[in-house]
């Protein structure tokens, strides 16, 4: 029995809120927060989800447009993966400035400047790693490129991302032509990821869920044209790509790129990030305030990339991806830094030792902000300064009005490290009081 469809409503939108949705009142008194409309906008919403005190939806027609209204590059799919693609470049930083400033604000935290974004340099065609779903497409007999619709378990057939670098599209293509040439049926596959350098060198992972899915030829292989690939069977009792056993490992699947002038090794599957030139720009901004001399401890490190950029002479970087680690370990190596810079795997709020009043702290925590534990130790240890890079400013906001007890908001800039979506990055420098 299929599900009831919820009713269309016609509501004008109020204003853009966190998680990226135009929010509108409806007549009943209930919130409806919406994918696809700008504030300001009369729009048509078809429902997705009701409950007594809030709904959600998706706009259908678009009756009285935004003026800073644009047409979507991708109008099929844009809604999955960057659904801000709906509004002019200086609107999407306007808001994102606005989201940050309203975030401080809820825990009465006023900034000591205007919230400042920089501007990237590409709002499409930025992505170094894309991940594709497979879709079944009953009529032609074929597997297809997808991506999930986003609020469903539906899937939508692609031919690729205009947020992706082309090469990312050309080798993912080539792909499920090979898949297709098989006649590969889409049940048997999870996901693929493809990962780019900025030299357009790629290195690609399929997820399957058959233990015995059988490796590429290598006709096939040639006809990938791609720097390394790993088949992976992945459990398909998760729905994540999380990879159970390696099936078949052809050539380099470990990719270089160079930040600031320093190499960086990186596996397919490890923390990297998606927008190199705009994380240069940050780091540049972070390097200001990184004493040279003072040890720096670097928190949530993945490869390596902050502190062994912009982090003084010696240096503690603190991971808990063991691939990642691994990753670091090399490049610390390749770089000459193994008496300068010491790995240490673990979680954040397991090496707490390692936070002490002599040193700098560099943090980029993953979007729940930093460990209770973490606040706590730095608040007994009092180091001089903390740099804190955050992709959630909701979290960070919290986390610098428990720090506020002891610190207090030096410096601090926006950054779109994600064009077309509703994801900030937003960096804070606090100093002891």
């Amino acid at each position: 029995m299929s599900k009831k469809e919820l009713p269309k409503v016609i509501v004008t939108l109020d204003k853009i809120v966190g998680g990226g949705q135009a929010l509108a009142t409806m007549d009943d008194g209930r919130k409806l927060f919406v994918w696809g409309g700008l504030p300001g906008e009369k729009v048509e919403v078809q429902q997705t989800k009701k409950k007594s005190h809030l709904a959600e939806g998706v706009v259908t027609q678009v009756i009285e447009a935004a003026k800073d209204r644009v047409e979507p590059r991708d109008p099929e799919s844009y809604l999955s993966t960057s659904p801000w693609q709906i509004m002019s470049e200086p609107a999407e930083q306007h808001y994102k400035a606005a989201l940050i400033e309203e975030a401080f604000e809820l825990h009465d935290i006023v900034l000591p400047d205007p919230i400042e974004m920089a501007q990237p340099l590409e709002f499409y065609e930025y992505r170094n790693k894309m991940e594709f779903s497979f879709w079944w497409d009953k009529d032609s007999g074929q597997v297809e490129l997808s991506f999930f619709r986003r609020g469903t378990h539906g899937k939508i057939p692609v031919q690729g991302s205009s947020l992706a670098r082309p090469s990312i599209n050309r080798a993912a293509a080539r792909l499920r032509d090979i898949l297709r040439t098989r006649q590969v049926p889409a049940f048997s596959l999870k996901t693929v990821i493809v990962r780019s350098s900025q030299q357009d060198k790629i290195v690609m992972q399929l997820y399957a869920m058959q233990s015995d899915f059988e490796p590429l030829s290598d006709a096939e292989l040639e006809r990938l044209g791609v720097q390394g690939f790993e088949l992976i069977y992945s459990n398909p009792q998760s729905p994540a790509s999380v990879i159970t056993k390696r099936l078949q490992t052809v050539g380099d699947v470990t990719l270089t790129d160079t930040i600031l002038g320093v190499p960086f090794n990186y596996a397919a599957e490890s923390f990297f990030q998606i927008n190199l030139p705009v994380y240069e720009q940050a780091l540049i901004d972070m390097k200001r305030f990184v004493g040279p001399d003072t040890p720096t401890v670097d928190l949530y490190s993945g490869v390596g990339s902050i502190g062994l950029t912009i982090g003084s002479q010696k240096v503690t970087l603190v991971e808990i991806n063991e691939s990642a680690v691994h990753e670091m370990e090399r490049n610390i190596h390749d770089l000459g830094r193994d008496g300068s810079a010491t790995p240490v795997l673990a979680a954040s709020e397991a090496a707490l030792d390692y936070i002490h009043g002599d040193a700098q702290i560099i943090v980029d925590p993953p979007r729940a902000g930093l460990h209770s534990a973490v606040i706590e130790r730095i608040l007994n240890a009092e180091p001089s300064r903390i740099i804190y890079l955050s992709c959630n400013p909701v979290t960070q906001a919290r986390d610098v009005a428990l720090l506020g007890e002891k610190y207090g908001v030096l410096y601090h800039k926006g950054y779109n490290f994600f064009p077309r979506t509703p994801h900030i990055e937003h960096l804070v420098v606090l100093d002891k009081k």
